[in-house]
């Protein structure tokens, strides 16, 4: 089993307070997971804040763009795999994203992983992109995985779809892996759909085993539908990670944390008709040794990646404390196929 740590580029006033880091801060987070034998860091994705957070705090968040910050993560770690975790792809423009992306991937030497989405807040992207208000995000996200594959395989590259075109660009240099992974973010059709289709990795988030299986059917079945072998495809998963003594001091340390307001804001969407023990029971959440058996349970479940998952706490130190408790706790107990702790 793989292991990774979100560092927090955009998640002040989403599940920490606000203010939180500093832009040094996320690289020390970064550093820190690699000496600890995290396999990869992430970074998620807000141009923008959205309207819960700016009725929930009276300062702003500081939201630092994810691929640069990776870059400097890049110059500053050796081996550690920089995952976004997730890019909001129908903010994003197709041409500027490969050749941001396969510049990070060069001067990584081939350690990125590309995590997208559409997005889990509507009122981020009707801010940052009002032309494309009336546009689908599913199918924006769709045509921009397409649009990235052209642009790095093709030395000519061309383009026509409903809401991306470019024609005859030629962009090097190329990422260094062939292919460089994308993996589809999030737990509803269109997310199997373009994981099953285009992608490389299928990236839930906060979903029980049960629900990875169900899920990575549907994946498997699109693949199939498109020509695709399932077994080329990773799955992944972003958890929240919350480490204790005992159950009681868990909840309170989950409690007193901003975690609870980020799962109420996705109450319509990714957290719909999940109560907070439900929550607790899909995540990473509890005793080591209740999180090594959730560890174990999604291991059966075909989960191959930790990826980008989000430690609890209300201080940079906090959160780091948490990483030391799963690395110390849980990682040893599931050494992975590269023959490291995570």
């Amino acid at each position: 089993m793989k292991f990774g740590v979100e560092a927090p580029t955009c998640t002040a006033g989403m599940m920490y307070p606000t203010p939180f880091v500093t832009a040094q801060d996320v690289i020390r987070v970064a550093v820190e997971a690699e000496q600890m034998g995290y396999y990869d860091v992430g970074g998620n994705d807000h141009l923008s804040t959205m309207q819960f957070i700016r009725d929930a705090w009276p300062e702003p968040p500081n939201f630092f763009e994810p691929l640069v910050t990776l870059s400097n993560i890049a110059a500053r770690t050796s081996v550690i795999r920089l995952t976004t975790g997730i890019l909001v792809l129908p903010m994003r423009d197709p041409v500027l994203l490969a050749k941001q992306v396969a510049t990070l991937d060069q001067l990584s030497d081939g350690r990125v992983t590309l995590g997208v989405a559409v997005g889990g807040y509507r009122d981020e992207f009707e801010g940052v992109a009002p032309d494309l208000a009336d546009a689908s995000r599913a199918r924006l996200a769709a045509e921009g995985i397409e649009s990235l594959r052209v642009l790095w395989e093709e030395r000519y590259s061309s383009y026509r779809g409903k809401y991306r075109r470019f024609d005859n660009v030629e962009s090097y240099p190329k990422p260094v892996q062939s292919p460089l992974p994308i993996y589809s973010g999030g737990n509803v059709e269109g997310s199997f759909r373009r994981a099953g289709e285009l992608c490389d990795g299928w990236l839930p988030a906060k979903i029980g085993p049960d629900r990875i299986r169900s899920g990575r059917a549907k994946v498997d079945a699109y693949a199939r539908a498109a020509g695709r072998d399932p077994s080329t495809i990773a799955t992944a998963l972003q958890s929240v990670v919350c480490l204790g003594d005992t159950k009681e001091q868990v909840r309170e340390r989950f409690e007193r944390s901003a975690f609870d307001l980020f799962r109420k804001s996705l109450q319509t969407t990714m957290t719909k008709g999940v109560d907070l023990d439900a929550y607790f029971d899909a995540n990473l959440i509890g005793t080591p040794d209740e999180v090594c058996a959730k560890v174990q349970a999604y291991q059966e479940a075909g989960l191959d990646h930790f990826c980008a998952s989000l430690f609890v706490g209300n201080t940079v130190d906090e959160l780091i404390e948490q990483m030391r408790l799963f690395a110390r706790h849980v990682m040893p107990a599931f050494p992975s196929a590269e023959g490291t702790a995570a």
